[in-house]
């Protein structure tokens, strides 16, 4: 059930970064390192589990539980990556009442056609702007928690320019959208104009690689934003690490390279949970090994 932390923290003003979660790994360490906000990318998560790209292949049933898997594992906020709602308007009603259960605080949405696209990927569609803003109405009105916050993304940007993006998001915020997202902008001055055109908060996208320059926290909070997501960092520094270890492995047969970072093995085991595991076994183990020689002597 979504808390007031996100709300807060919206209303506070001071801006904020959001690691993108891919994994329960990355899930743990960020639980280490003390994120109070994470971000659930639906095109990491979808890769991480299925080895699939981000194109609509996923389910809604299958990305609910990946959220809800997320929302256990972590010890912070979930704001969540929920596509296009999965369909359309009863979808996404069924959506958001999902995700809730799940336990996110935050829901994005997008405008993109059904199955959707990455948004730094070509061959997007978009449904009118007119069917967006009836599902962000949906949406906000199939919340049960008041302090679920629903976020708007429009992907216009490379089919209907600038202006066509701004209007679809001044839409979606009068809709009732609490986030905007334009998705995919081109330069910080085009981030700048996005900014100073919309009222809502506005939540800036970090993808390394992408469509959008990536700029310091700093720049980000001068620019407007209320927090921005970094959706691809741990992913791409994860996979270039591990290439690197598994090239290693295949040419020189090392196994534990001196040259490369490696986390701590124990530290690791208590930060899964093995420490609760340990505990249990401790009170209850003996006993376990009592009924088992019993159950063999009969």
């Amino acid at each position: 059930m979504a808390d007031q932390m996100l709300r807060s923290k919206l209303a506070d003003g001071k801006f904020f970064v959001v690691p993108g979660i891919h994994d329960m790994i990355s899930a743990v360490i960020a639980n280490k390192v003390g994120f109070d906000v994470v971000y659930g990318t639906g095109y990491w998560l979808t890769a991480s589990a299925y080895g699939l790209p981000d194109a609509g292949i996923a389910t809604y049933t299958q990305m609910v539980d990946r959220m809800a898997t997320l929302v256990r594992t972590s010890n912070a906020t979930v704001i969540a990556d929920a596509d296009t709602g999965y369909g359309g308007l009863l979808n996404v009603h069924h959506t958001v009442r999902g995700y809730e259960d799940a336990g996110v605080a935050a829901i994005q949405l997008e405008d993109q056609e059904f199955p959707k696209k990455c948004g730094h990927t070509p061959y997007k569609r978009l449904i009118p702007a007119s069917d967006m803003a009836e599902k962000i109405r949906v949406a906000c009105d199939a919340r049960r928690n008041p302090d679920t916050v629903i976020i708007a993304r429009t992907d216009a940007r490379q089919s209907e320019g600038l202006d066509g993006a701004l209007e679809r998001a001044r839409l979606y915020g009068e809709a009732g959208a609490d986030v905007l997202f334009v998705e995919a902008l081109t330069s910080t001055d085009e981030m700048r104009q996005a900014c100073a055109a919309l009222d809502q908060p506005m939540m800036a996208n970090m993808a390394n690689g992408g469509l959008t320059p990536m700029c310091s926290a700093s720049e980000l909070a001068r620019i407007g934003y209320a927090f921005a997501i970094y959706p691809s960092l741990t992913s791409l520094i994860s996979a270039a690490s591990i290439e690197q270890a598994l090239v290693r492995l295949k040419r020189d047969g090392d196994g534990e390279p001196a040259d490369m970072p490696m986390f701590n093995f124990k530290e690791f085991c208590s930060l899964i949970g093995f420490e609760d595991v340990w505990d249990f076994e401790r009170k209850w183990g003996a006993t376990g090994d009592v009924q088992s020689r019993n159950h063999a002597d009969k």
